[in-house]
């Protein structure tokens, strides 16, 4: 069935036509990019025919049992070389930059920020079903190796909360301001967060269902345990603890991970996550959007469910429309902030090559506690 179509919302800014061809290759990206009917219609199409054939049921279950080790063999093969530093946070989400203003209007978003994004041949690339906002970063993360480590990290965890929460004493509890990156790979946005936001009273938690991209995250330069914990956690089993207890965070940060995620689960992981929050805390969403170049590229026999595809290294990806997660997050009892689509497109020029992406990007609080 096909999926309704959605009217974005609009942007302020950074609308761009393109009226001459031939300056197409001079540019890397435009912002907001406006589809036609037959652009949607033959997405819409492609979309139907690879989704004519699904994987069989017992694969499925294969790629459901097994996928942290895909997930793992994913981050050993690709260090931090699949993404770049994502500096266009602070522009995106100004609730993570210090001097925070988190009253700030949400549906006034400013454009990404053309110098944070490389302009060599790997803009916008796709790898393996993999299509990224970011590219190949310059700093390479030392990735050390250690199987005791990996055999005794959600143990660790486990024993945090058990043995601290109780009276008090967690990683960051004296923190007055704390934020929690769920799928936080190999840290690439974590680390601008510490660079960036000299707040004394920050804490950032970060966890990953992959051991070997938290070692990667915990083996960098800049982790400071004293203002970072990063951690293993399986946001599919309820049973798994986090470090902290409910209604202690400002802010959640979900950035392309909640698509990795079977989509019957996602409502009770959202459900979680906001408990964590504070009365006034935010989730923060960067995801993929529905009829992206990634959706397109998938082959038949690649679809698991409606709009839920297997990338050829075993690693799974939902693509999403507002309504989803709108119905989400409101259904776990948040209210809207910002929830709006961002069209672009990117263009490679050493490949000459033209790629229309589309990511949904979310904000959604917790009500405030009401006045006694």
């Amino acid at each position: 069935m096909a999926a309704p179509r959605e009217a974005p919302e609009r942007r302020p800014f950074g609308r761009r036509f393109l009226t001459d061809p031939a300056r197409l290759f001079q540019h890397n990206a435009w912002d907001n990019v406006e589809w036609s009917e037959e652009q949607e219609a033959s997405a819409r199409s492609k979309v139907q025919e690879n989704s004519s054939q699904l994987l069989p049921q017992d694969k499925q279950e294969e790629y459901e049992v097994n996928a942290k080790r895909y997930w793992d063999d994913f981050y050993k093969i690709h260090e931090n070389g699949f993404f770049k530093d994502r500096h266009w946070l602070f522009t995106e989400f100004p609730e993570l930059a210090p001097n925070r203003n988190p009253s700030q209007n949400g549906d006034s978003v400013r454009e990404f920020s053309n110098k944070e994004e490389s302009n060599n041949e790997g803009l916008g690339s796709c790898e393996n079903g993999h299509c990224s906002l970011e590219t190949r970063a310059e700093n390479q993360l030392n990735l050390i190796k250690s199987t005791s480590k990996i055999c005794t990290e959600e143990l660790a965890t486990q024993k945090y909360s058990e043995r601290n929460q109780s009276d008090g004493d967690y990683p960051g509890s004296s923190a007055s301001y704390r934020i929690l990156e769920v799928g936080c790979g190999a840290g690439n946005t974590v680390f601008p967060i510490l660079q960036t936001n000299n707040d004394p009273g920050l804490f950032v938690y970060c966890c990953d269902f992959s051991t070997t991209a938290v070692d990667l995250v915990q083996n960098n330069a800049e982790y400071d345990s004293s203002r970072c914990f990063a951690f293993v956690h399986d946001l599919c089993n309820d049973q798994s603890p986090f470090p902290m207890p409910d209604v202690s965070l400002d802010v959640v940060i979900l950035i392309f991970v909640l698509s990795a995620i079977l989509p019957e689960k996602m409502q009770c992981i959202v459900n979680r996550l906001s408990r964590l929050l504070k009365p006034g805390g935010m989730i923060l969403l960067r995801d993929y959007g529905r009829y992206d170049l990634a959706q397109l590229r998938f082959k038949k026999g690649q679809c698991l469910s409606d709009n839920f595809y297997l990338r050829g290294d075993g690693t799974r990806v939902y693509f999403f429309t507002q309504d989803e997660l709108d119905d989400l997050f409101t259904t776990a009892g948040l209210e809207k902030i910002q929830n709006l689509v961002d069209r672009r497109l990117q263009v490679n020029r050493g490949k000459q090559m033209t790629m229309y992406r589309v990511w949904i990007q979310c904000k959604y609080r917790k009500p405030a506690a009401p006045q006694l």
